[in-house]
């Protein structure tokens, strides 16, 4: 597992989770986030409990950048 490559690829994973592209919606956002969370996965840049932990994060800001568009606010 390369230290360096890891780093990067949550560095990047944690910019997009922060800073989602220009005219990306949350549920693109959330579908990116699966992607390099899967990516760095099969790459074996992050463990099976690192991925579950990418994954729940992804979800908790999807949850977040949608709660008021259900409810008319």
């Amino acid at each position: 597992m390369s230290d360096d490559g890891k780093e990067q690829a949550l560095a990047a994973w944690r910019k997009l989770l922060e800073e989602p592209a220009i005219r990306m919606d949350a549920e693109d956002q959330y579908d990116e986030l699966l992607k390099m969370a899967d990516s760095m996965e099969q790459q074996r840049l992050i463990t099976a409990t690192e991925w579950r932990q990418l994954v729940r994060k992804a979800g908790a800001r999807f949850v977040q950048a949608t709660e008021g568009l259900s409810g008319g606010t």
